[in-house]
């Protein structure tokens, strides 16, 4: 049976994104998201927490997301995750989990039309 590393996620951009470009001058853009989790404690108090989402655009995606898309924009976003380690500098492993995202549609108003959708990358 064959596998699927899909991830689907509809959030509030931390900050801009940051749209840059590989050696080759392929466009790359990294944003986060953060999404909530609304629950009841135990002991019947309700509580949310916040878990951020770090983003991976590509090709003409990164363009229009570093186009239109700004702090606090409200995006739907899908893709698969990946996940990365390496040395720092001083040696120390580090791990990162990202979304490589294939679809970000914009649900927020102001740059973008609201529900406008951004397109796919393959």
């Amino acid at each position: 049976m064959g596998s699927v590393n899909r991830i689907t996620l509809v959030g509030n951009l931390g900050q801009k994104p940051e749209i840059r470009a590989t050696a080759d001058g392929k466009p790359v853009g990294n944003f986060s998201i953060a999404t909530n989790h609304s629950y009841t404690k135990g002991n019947g108090e309700k509580a949310e927490s916040t878990e951020w989402h770090r983003v991976v655009v590509w090709g003409a995606l990164a363009e229009t997301c570093g186009k239109y898309l700004d702090q606090g924009s409200t995006v739907f976003v899908e893709g698969r995750m990946t996940y990365r380690e390496w040395k720092d500098k001083e040696g120390k492993d580090q791990f990162s989990a990202e979304v490589v995202a294939t679809d970000v549609q914009f649900l927020s108003k102001g740059k973008a039309k609201a529900g406008a959708d951004a397109g796919s990358e393959g």
